[in-house]
């Protein structure tokens, strides 16, 4: 299954680690993973820090990536949820360390979540 990387002339060259868009042609599987945040896997528990908060949810998008027989690399899309921007640093590090040379399509928003205690909140789509 192609996928094709979208990063045009005439559009702002992309910074940091995404694409400005990503297409998939052909037959595949479409996994689309929903907002997850940093809770251990009691559901219960969950650390204060941005960082441990952010490793958690890298790490349970990789188990569900697992789950369905694909790896970061699958990864087309990525819609992160920031309690606050000053955390924005911090979550490119962490996205460049999970993706790797993959570069999806990614987007990053400010807003209050739905619980105080959350940092952050990941979604992503991926491709095989």
């Amino acid at each position: 299954m192609p996928v094709i990387k979208h990063n045009p002339e005439g559009v702002f060259p992309p910074y940091s680690s995404y694409s400005h868009a990503v297409e998939v042609k052909g037959d595949s599987s479409l996994l689309i993973i929903s907002g997850l945040n940093g809770y251990l896997a009691d559901g219960k528990t969950m650390p204060d820090s941005f960082e441990e908060q952010g490793e958690i949810i890298w790490q349970h998008i990789g188990t569900i990536l697992k789950s369905a027989g694909m790896g970061y690399e699958n990864v087309i899309s990525i819609r992160t949820y920031l309690a606050d921007p000053s955390y924005d640093e911090v979550n490119v590090q962490l996205r460049m360390k999970y993706m790797g040379d993959n570069k999806p399509a990614s987007t990053v928003i400010c807003c209050q979540l739905l619980e105080p205690k959350w940092k952050l909140e990941v979604e992503a789509m991926a491709a095989k």
